[in-house]
């Protein structure tokens, strides 16, 4: 039994390391306006654009910056869970 455990244990491990790479490999945006955020599935962020015809000023740019975030962040905990939910199926009865 406890042998079984382990094995599983182990699977489990392995199954979790190949959902971080294939996270790391999506990409998601947030939107707000003139910013876009690009962040991993990994919850990492790759990239901010601010479009150059944005004509804000810094308080209303920390506001679209956070809007933005916050949007891209939404995205990759959906995928991040959606991918470590399918990591564990399978492996963990009732998953």
């Amino acid at each position: 039994m406890f042998g079984n455990m382990m094995e599983k244990l182990q699977e489990m491990q392995n199954a979790v390391e190949v959902s971080k790479k294939k996270l790391d490999a999506i990409s998601v945006e947030g939107k707000a306006e003139y910013i876009t955020i690009e962040m991993t599935g990994n919850r990492r962020v790759k990239n901010v654009r601010i479009a150059s015809e944005a004509p804000i000023d810094a308080e209303e740019l920390e506001d679209l910056l956070t809007i933005a975030f916050n949007r891209a962040l939404e995205q990759a905990d959906k995928i991040n869970e959606t991918e470590m939910a399918n990591s564990a199926r399978g492996i963990i009865p009732g998953m």
